[in-house]
C-alpha cells in the first residue's frame, strides 16, 4: 500500500469527527429537484442536442477534441462565432471563451490584479473569486455583505492606490441574494474603482431575455468586467468574461488557466451556443420568476429563512448535523435538497440550499412548501 501523510489523514479524521467530510455520491433520480443549479431545464430540453446537432453540421465539424490550447491548435472558427455571439447578446465589446466558471474567475482575477493594486470584495463572494485574488499579487481586503458604507470606507482607506477594483457576485451563490449593484456601481464611478461582476446565479433568470442582473439594472457598460458561467441556468458547461477589447487581448496574453490548458472542444462550443439560441426564444425565464414568487408566498412563515428573488433559497440551520438531518428528512419525503454544511459556510450559518426550476410544477411546489412548513415550524 502507497504511504499516506499522516498529517493529511489527520485533516480527515478531522473533517469526519465535525460532520463536514465529503463523499461522491450519484444523483437520486426519482426524487424531485429542489438542489440543481438548472434553473431553467436546458440541460433536459431535447432540443438543446437538436440545435447543437445543426450547429455541429452547419461547421462540419470532424474531430472530438480541441488537439491543444486556444494559443497552438485548439481554435477554430466555431470557437471565434461563438465568442462573438456572447459579446453581441451581453452588449459587450468581445467575449473570451474560459473552460469553467472556476477557470474564468481564477485567470481573471490572478493575471489582471497587479503590485500595488488594491481589490475589495464582497465577503460572501464564490470560493473562485476567492482563490483568483489570492494568486494575484494585489492587496484585498472584504467588505462586509451587502454593505455599501463599509466599501465606501475601504475605498477612502486606499485612495492613493494606482488602481482600485471591486468584485462582486450580482446573485450570491449561497445567499441567493443580490448585490445592491446600482449602488456600487455608484460608489467605484465617484472613487474611480474598476467594477467586476460575477453574473454566474443572474443570467438565466433576471434581465431582458435572462442576460443578467447588470442588463436589468443598466449597469452593463459601467463594469470593467462580467463573468457568466454556463453550467447554471444555460444548462450546459464553460463560462466566458465579458469586457472591453483590451481586456480581451490583455487575458489572452496572461491568463494562465487560458493558456496553459486544452481548449473546450467543439461539440462544447456548439452547446455553449445552442444554449444562447434557447435562452433568446423561451418563457422559462418567466416561468422561474413565477415560482420563485409563488415559493415566497407559500413560506412566509418560515423562519431563518433568508430573503431572495432569485431562483436560490436558503433556510439557516445551525450546526452540520442539524443540516443534514434536515435534508433528510426531505429525501425522506421525495424532494431533492442538500444541505451546506461548513467550511463551505461560517460556522453556525449551515443551511438547506433550495434552488427553484422553471421544471418544477406549481403543485410541486407546493407540495414542497407545506413539507418545509410541516417540518420546520413547531
Amino acid at each position: 500500500m502507497n504511504r499516506f501523510p499522516k498529517k493529511l489523514l489527520s485533516l480527515l479524521d478531522k473533517r469526519k469527527t465535525e460532520n463536514n467530510f465529503r463523499t461522491l455520491s450519484l444523483p437520486n433520480k426519482s426524487l424531485i429537484d429542489f438542489s440543481s443549479n438548472d434553473y431553467l431545464g436546458f440541460s433536459k430540453d431535447p432540443e438543446l442536442k437538436v440545435l447543437k446537432d445543426s450547429i455541429l453540421k452547419e461547421y462540419q465539424i470532424q474531430q472530438q477534441g480541441s488537439t491543444g490550447s486556444r494559443l497552438i491548435t485548439g481554435n477554430s472558427q466555431i470557437h471565434i462565432d461563438c465568442e462573438k455571439q456572447i459579446a453581441d447578446f451581453h452588449n459587450g465589446e468581445k467575449a473570451l471563451l474560459f473552460n469553467s466558471g472556476y477557470d474564468a474567475n481564477v485567470g481573471f482575477l490572478s493575471s489582471v490584479l497587479q503590485r500595488g493594486d488594491i481589490v475589495l470584495y464582497d465577503e460572501l463572494c464564490h470560493a473562485s473569486i476567492i482563490d483568483g485574488i489570492r494568486l494575484s499579487f494585489a492587496t484585498a481586503f472584504k467588505f462586509k455583505h451587502n454593505d455599501v458604507s463599509h466599501l465606501q470606507e475601504l475605498l477612502e482607506k486606499n485612495k492613493t492606490a494606482e488602481n482600485i477594483y471591486v468584485v462582486t457576485e450580482s446573485v450570491f451563490s449561497m445567499d441567493g441574494d443580490c448585490a445592491l449593484l446600482k449602488e456600487i456601481s455608484t460608489i467605484c464611478k465617484t472613487n474611480n474603482a474598476y467594477l467586476i461582476v460575477d453574473e454566474a446565479h443572474a443570467i438565466g433568470v433576471y434581465g431582458e431575455q435572462g442576460k443578467g442582473l447588470c442588463n436589468e439594472l443598466n449597469l452593463e457598460q459601467d463594469c470593467f468586467a462580467r463573468i457568466y458561467t454556463f453550467g447554471k441556468a444555460m444548462g450546459v458547461h464553460g463560462a466566458t468574461v465579458v469586457g472591453s477589447g483590451d481586456l480581451y487581448d490583455y487575458l489572452v496574453n496572461f491568463a494562465r488557466s487560458l493558456i496553459y490548458t486544452t481548449a473546450l472542444p467543439a461539440s462544447s462550443i456548439a452547446l455553449i451556443m445552442a444554449s444562447y439560441n434557447l435562452l433568446q426564444n423561451t418563457n422559462q425565464t418567466e416561468t422561474v420568476k413565477e415560482n420563485t414568487s409563488l415559493f415566497n408566498k407559500l413560506t412566509l412563515q418560515l423562519q431563518n429563512k433568508i430573503n431572495s428573488t432569485s431562483a436560490i433559497h436558503c433556510f439557516l440551520i445551525e450546526g452540520n448535523e442539524n443540516a443534514i438531518n434536515a435534508s433528510k428528512q426531505l429525501i425522506d419525503k421525495g424532494f431533492d435538497v442538500r444541505a451546506i454544511k461548513s467550511p463551505t459556510v461560517k460556522a453556525g450559518a449551515e443551511r438547506l440550499r433550495i434552488c427553484l426550476h422553471a421544471t418544477n410544477t406549481q403543485q410541486e411546489i407546493q407540495q414542497f412548501s407545506d413539507t418545509l412548513n410541516q417540518i420546520f415550524i413547531r
